[in-house]
C-alpha cells in the first residue's frame, strides 16, 4: 500500500513567549518538534505497513528549510521517503491556502512519482493553531473520503475499505469508509514508537526531496501564501492574569465551596441546600415558632423544601412509619 503522512513542525507551545510591549512570539531560542498528533498519524501509517508487506510510508511537510529536522525525525521512525513543500511564495498561509498547496503537492507526487497514495493520514489538529482544519481541507481539495478524530484504526485491504472509531463529544462513532481516505488521528489512537538504530542512520543519510513553487506549474497563485489566505489575524496577545485559584481536596469539598459562594450571593434561593451544621451565618438555636432549626426534623416540618441530607434525617427519625406501604 501507498501510505501519506502531512506533518508539521510547530513550536513546542510550552516554551512559548510574547514580546510585553509588541505582542509578537519571541522565536529566538524557541524549540521546534514535530506536532504531536501527527505523531499518533505516523505511528497509524507505520502500523499498516508493519501489517502488510511492501507497504510504504511517505512523509511530507509545508514549511521552512528547517522542517527537514521534523522530517528526518518521522524518517528515523520508520518512514521510507519524505518531501518537503517550501518556497518563499508559500508563507504566510491560513488553513486554506496550506491546504490547498498539500493538495497540488500530492498531486505532483502522484504525477510524478507514479504514487497513488491509498491512505493519507493527518493529525488531528496542530498545537499552533488548534484549528483541526487542514486534514479535511486536503480531502475536500483531492475528492477524497475522510474519517476526522479517528481513535481506533483498522483497514481492509481485500475489501478496499477501514474501519474508523471517531471520537465525539458525547462518544464515538463507528463508520466503514472506501479507500483511498485521509484520516485524522488523535492522541487516544496509539502509542508513537521509539526510533530504531538503523532508522535513525537512514534518516541522517536520506536525501530529502523538495517540491517548490516552480515545480508545480499547474497550481493557482492567487491561491496560495498570504495573498491566497482570507484569513486575517489581527492581534496575538497574552491574557493577563485575573482572581486566584482555590484547589480543593475532593468533589465533596467542591461542591460545598460552590454552595457556600452561591448562598452568599442568594442566601434565599440557596439555603435551603445547605446541610444545617455547614451553613455559613450563624442562626438562633430557636425560632419565634419554638422549631429547632439545627434539628433536621424540626426544621424539615418548618420549610417547604429540604435537601437530601435532611429528608434522610426526617425519614431515619420516623422510623417504619415511612417505609409502611406506598409505591415502590
Amino acid at each position: 500500500m501507498e501510505l501519506l503522512v502531512c506533518i508539521k513542525q510547530v513550536p513546542d507551545t510550552s516554551e512559548i513567549k510574547l514580546d510585553p510591549e509588541t505582542n509578537n512570539l519571541i522565536r529566538t531560542g524557541l524549540p521546534s518538534i514535530v506536532n504531536p498528533d501527527d505523531m499518533h498519524a505516523l505511528e497509524a501509517a507505520l502500523a499498516v505497513k508493519d501489517q502488510y508487506e511492501g507497504s510504504r510510508v511517505t512523509v511530507l511537510s509545508m514549511g521552512p528549510p528547517q522542517a527537514e529536522e521534523a522530517l528526518r525525525q518521522c524518517l528515523s521512525l520508520g518512514a521510507d521517503d519524505a518531501v518537503l513543500v517550501t518556497d518563499r511564495a508559500f508563507g504566510g498561509a491560513d488553513t486554506l491556502a496550506t491546504s490547498y498547496t498539500i493538495a497540488s503537492a500530492i498531486r505532483h507526487i502522484q504525477r510524478t512519482m507514479n504514487r497513488q497514495f491509498q491512505i493519507i493520514f493527518c493529525g488531528k489538529q496542530a498545537i499552533d493553531g488548534d484549528t483541526a482544519q487542514v486534514g479535511p481541507q486536503i480531502a475536500e481539495e483531492l475528492g477524497m473520503a475522510q474519517a476526522t478524530y479517528a481513535c481506533k484504526f483498522a483497514v481492509d485491504t481485500a475489501a478496499q475499505k477501514a474501519t474508523v472509531t471517531r471520537e465525539h463529544e458525547n462518544g464515538y462513532e463507528i463508520v466503514e469508509v472506501p479507500l483511498p481516505l485521509l484520516v485524522t488521528a488523535t492522541a487516544e489512537l496509539n502509542e508513537p514508537r521509539q526510533p530504531g538504530l538503523w532508522s535513525s542512520i537512514y534518516a541522517k543519510r536520506y536525501t530529502i526531496s523538495h517540491i517548490t513553487l516552480r515545480d508545480m506549474p499547474h497550481i493557482d497563485e492567487s491561491r496560495i501564501g498570504l495573498n491566497g489566505s482570507p484569513t486575517r489575524v489581527r492581534k496575538v496577545y497574552q491574557p493577563p492574569l485575573r482572581g486566584k485559584v482555590e484547589m480543593l481536596p475532593s468533589i465533596e469539598e467542591g461542591a460545598k465551596k460552590v454552595l457556600e459562594l452561591a448562598y452568599h450571593i442568594k442566601p434565599d434561593k440557596f439555603a435551603h441546600l445547605l446541610v444545617p451544621n455547614d451553613a455559613p451565618v450563624e442562626v438562633a438555636e430557636d425560632n419565634d415558632e419554638g422549631v429547632d432549626v439545627k434539628d433536621p426534623v424540626q426544621r424539615a416540618a418548618s420549610v417547604e423544601s429540604v435537601s437530601p441530607s435532611e429528608f434522610k434525617a426526617v425519614a431515619a427519625a420516623k422510623g417504619d412509619e415511612g417505609s409502611k406501604g406506598g409505591d415502590r
